[in-house]
């Protein structure tokens, strides 16, 4: 293909360019036209072309400096001469970040993220964010481990944007940092504990300012969670109480209680701080333990950390199981063991119907195969669902199924067409071999157990010298879930925690 052609080529494609924009103009003014069906398919296919138009201006951007078109031109910069031709970035930061990453991404250990850029795949300032924080996290890993963490925050902006992309830096230094790196951020993050004085408003409101570590804030989480869930009317109305009210007298309750426990240990519910950690990092000092259960969930604690709040609290790290306690109680007893909701927080983290995030603190243990229709009260047939869903999975009639069930890393999957659970048959399901009614007796219990590097450690007991224990169900009225399906005799399980 010659000059000419290529010049004819890219006129024509422009002219497509220009027709297609004139295409989406009109659609848009008659979308009283199209099926409301077929409303969610063409906003995807909107999304995408967004995505490929803003990927199409870096790639646009990149050619013009490499060419040196912008060095040549009039505009005083980059970032100028893409408002020039892209008024649309011209208003904020827009033009300048378009700038910034065409120039960041000319070093060569850069080209994936340019290419994702280009490609759609993140957006401007996803790639900035991995770009930014690959710059403040290199000079402190192991030098081999570089392109690994570059892949991890790539991944992770595709997956879930900036704020995925720096959560994501605990992790990648515990993993992959030079040693002493991720336990220096902890002590560091330790000095800077603190709560200010209150200051108060004309109504005689005072407002606190608390600044936390990881450590500590999973230990305030583990305190309040339980007591900070919602509480349903008596007629089963939902809870009025904001969130941020909810937790903020959970925080008073907690206070109320241990200052009026003297030496006792205070009445309520026992708060349960649980970590997992393999034995060997805690013992070699290395890699992080990993927050379950509350709503600080998978939120990082160094291993000196660790070890200094477990010889505090007098704990000694156990592996769960070790005991010889049954995590598969067959169909002998209706309601999960602390064991098995032990291992529920560590398998399920939280809520497992798809897109919900409601810490493990404020679900419930859900028979997959409900308890009057047979089904066991397994590991293999118990699902953490909070109580929106648990109420949704017994409305819609779904059924859910535990994949790789005898590991840590098992995954619950939901069939969410409603009705699946009638359908249950047709496929496998954990289900007993008995007929509806009531449980029979000597039913010979299963022995499940966790895999045997998973240790939950117990650092927020109400008595700070008593034993290691898995944590309990809910005792009180003031954690009891909402009344609705799950009230049902004929319904699953208690709550797991």
């Amino acid at each position: 293909m010659d000059s000419s052609e290529v010049i004819r080529d890219s006129a024509s494609r422009r002219a497509e360019i220009r027709a297609a924009t004139r295409t989406v103009t009109e659609l848009v003014a008659s979308l009283w036209q199209v099926q409301g069906g077929e409303l969610g398919t063409l906003l995807g296919e909107f999304d995408a072309l967004a995505a490929v138009a803003c990927g199409a201006r870096v790639a646009v951007v990149g050619e013009a400096e490499s060419r040196g078109e912008i060095s040549a031109s009039q505009a005083g910069s980059t970032a100028g001469w893409v408002a020039e031709h892209a008024p649309t970035l011209a208003a904020g930061s827009g033009a300048g970040q378009v700038a910034r990453l065409v120039r960041e991404c000319a070093r060569p250990d850069l080209t994936t993220v340019q290419a994702a850029a280009v490609s759609g795949q993140v957006s401007v300032p996803t790639a900035l964010t991995v770009v930014t924080e690959f710059a403040r996290l290199k000079p402190r890993l192991r030098e081999e481990a570089a392109p690994t963490v570059l892949k991890g925050l790539l991944d992770m902006g595709i997956a879930d944007g900036p704020k995925g992309v720096r959560s994501l830096r605990p992790a990648l230094l515990a993993a992959h940092g030079a040693d002493g790196e991720f336990q220096a951020d902890a002590d560091t993050a330790e000095r800077l504990v603190s709560l200010s004085r209150p200051s108060t408003d004309e109504l005689g409101a005072l407002t606190y300012q608390l600044i936390l570590d990881p450590a500590g804030a999973a230990a305030l989480e583990a305190a309040i969670g339980p007591l900070s869930a919602p509480v349903p009317g008596p007629d089963s109305e939902r809870d009025p109480r904001s969130p941020q009210l909810r937790r903020g007298q959970a925080l008073i309750e907690v206070c109320r209680r241990a200052t009026s426990a003297g030496d006792r240990p205070p009445a309520g519910v026992k708060t349960t701080l649980m970590l997992t950690m393999s034995y060997d990092d805690l013992a070699g000092r290395v890699g992080a333990a990993t927050v379950i259960g509350s709503a600080q969930g998978g939120s990082l604690i160094a291993p000196e950390t660790v070890r200094r709040l477990a010889c505090d609290a007098n704990v000694i790290p156990t592996v769960l199981g070790s005991r010889g306690e049954i995590l598969d109680q067959g169909r002998s007893t209706r309601l999960a063991t602390p064991g098995q909701l032990a291992a529920l927080w560590l398998r399920d983290s939280g809520c497992t119907f798809p897109g919900c995030t409601t810490p493990a603190h404020w679900c419930d243990a859900h028979h997959l195969v409900h308890w009057a229709d047979g089904g066991k009260t397994d590991l293999t047939n118990l699902a953490l669902l909070c109580g929106r869903h648990h109420s949704v999975a017994h409305r819609d009639q779904l059924i859910g199924h535990v994949s790789d069930a005898g590991a840590v890393t098992a995954a619950v999957t939901w069939d969410l067409i409603p009705g699946s659970y009638q359908r249950r048959d047709d496929g496998p399901s954990p289900r007993g071999d008995h007929p509806p009614g009531d449980p029979p007796l000597g039913d010979p219990p299963k022995s499940g157990q966790l895999s045997g590097d998973q240790i939950p450690v117990d650092l927020g007991s109400a008595n700070p010298r008593g034993p290691l224990t898995c944590p309990s169900p809910r005792q009180h009225e003031w954690d009891s879930p909402a009344p609705g399906p799950e009230a049902d005799p004929r319904s699953d399980s208690g709550p797991a925690a």
